[in-house]
């Protein structure tokens, strides 16, 4: 169980979370059960968004196999991450040309965290909690949470493939 804002909700699964998309629509993650899912909290003025490279040729080679990724634009680390949805749609197409789900800008710590990132710090316990930018969570295909990597660990680490070659199987 955890605590979100004074309630005490069970959660078993992250097909349980719905995020906005950059869109505005409902991003329900229920909506890619049967998919390992890599959630990456995102942001444009970051030394680490070269990142972004590396996480969309991942889910370009691992889309048919069932991998999404999903990035979660957020402002809490460095206030790296300013701008509106349009400025990071664009931002994103103009220098990744990035395919994959994003989500509106969403806190992923303190009291106003989405949560999905409370479920997941939970989870993976205080060290697997979101210190920077680029924090990973790698869900199974079952909705479980089977890793989280630092924003350390690049999207083409032999760790990383190893664990979503795992989660795929």
């Amino acid at each position: 169980m955890c605590s979100l804002q004074g309630k005490r909700m069970a959660t078993t699964s992250a097909h349980e979370f719905t995020f906005t998309g950059i869109d505005g629509a409902p991003l329900p993650l229920s909506a890619f059960k049967g998919k390992a899912l890599l959630v990456v909290n995102t942001a444009s003025r970051c030394g680490f968004t070269p990142q972004y490279e590396s996480l969309q040729a991942l889910w370009a080679l691992q889309k048919d196999r069932g991998l999404v990724v999903i990035g979660v634009p957020c402002n809490q680390f460095g206030r790296q991450e300013p701008g509106g949805s349009d400025d990071i749609i664009r931002f994103c197409a103009e220098h990744y040309r990035i395919g994959f789900p994003l989500t509106a800008k969403t806190d992923v710590k303190g009291a106003n965290a989405h949560p999905f990132f409370v479920w997941a710090a939970e989870q993976a316990g205080f060290l697997g909690r979101p210190r920077w930018n680029f924090h990973k969570y790698l869900i199974g295909r079952d909705g479980d949470l089977r890793a989280w990597f630092s924003t350390l660990t690049k999207p083409s680490a032999p760790r990383i493939a190893d664990a979503i070659a795992k989660a795929l199987a």
